[in-house]
């Protein structure tokens, strides 16, 4: 698998779309199961745009160089991509998770499941308070010449360094899930909006206000 040079647009953006319309001047929380799982795609979406950033950057951090890698930089992109890959397959309350099941909707070549499952692996790893990511260390003592105890031996063995390959194939699987999150999100939204066109002003106005500061890379769906 490669990871396309590009990552996935922005969700509901297309070529042969309106213009963006000016900010809305008054928003209104939702807190309905459907708007709720609305937010939670977004956020799946959010992670795997994180995914993307991380490996393009790791990309960069792994191209040969006289002082050799970052190790540091390394480890925070790699464990920053993984555990936000890894949670958006949580369950969670409104069961928008992502599983099995859309991993092999990216119709991606090669053995997807596999790497997606060896991911998760990682994450527990990670994830753990108790062990160290890094590498592992033992204890052992040393010998004089007549077989006596000369000394203690602390050795350490190290987990093998990341790979471009690995990256790319991980950035591949983000941006093809990127894809299976895009519709579920135009899909989830059209089902919120024709809740929301339904309901009358006064139920409406009832609502608690949002106070938003909209940046420039923000506009409103009127639909």
């Amino acid at each position: 698998m490669s990871t396309p040079e590009q990552r996935p647009p922005v969700p509901d953006a297309s070529d042969d779309s309106p213009p963006p319309s000016a900010a809305p001047s008054v928003v209104r929380q939702l807190r309905s199961p459907a708007s709720l799982a609305l937010a939670d795609l977004a956020a799946l979406y959010e992670d795997l745009q994180t995914v993307l950033r991380c490996c393009e950057r790791l990309v960069q951090e792994l191209q040969p160089r006289p002082s050799g890698p970052d190790d540091l930089a390394l480890e925070a992109y790699w464990t920053t991509a993984v555990l936000s890959y890894a949670r958006c397959f949580a369950p969670g309350q409104r069961g928008t998770g992502l599983t099995e099941q859309d991993v092999t909707a990216t119709g991606l070549p090669g053995d997807v499941l596999g790497w997606h499952r060896a991911l998760l692996a990682l994450r527990d790893r990670y994830a753990d308070a108790a062990v160290n990511p890094r590498e592992s260390f033992s204890v052992g003592a040393s010998q004089d010449a007549s077989g006596h105890a000369e000394g203690i031996a602390v050795a350490s063995a190290r987990q093998p360094p990341l790979d471009e390959v690995s990256v790319r194939q991980t950035g591949a699987v983000a941006f093809g899930l990127s894809k299976v999150v895009d519709e579920k999100l135009a899909a989830q939204q059209g089902v919120v909006f024709t809740a929301v066109a339904a309901m009358a002003r006064p139920a409406l106005d009832q609502l608690p206000l949002m106070h938003l500061v909209v940046g420039p890379e923000v506009a409103s769906d009127p639909r």
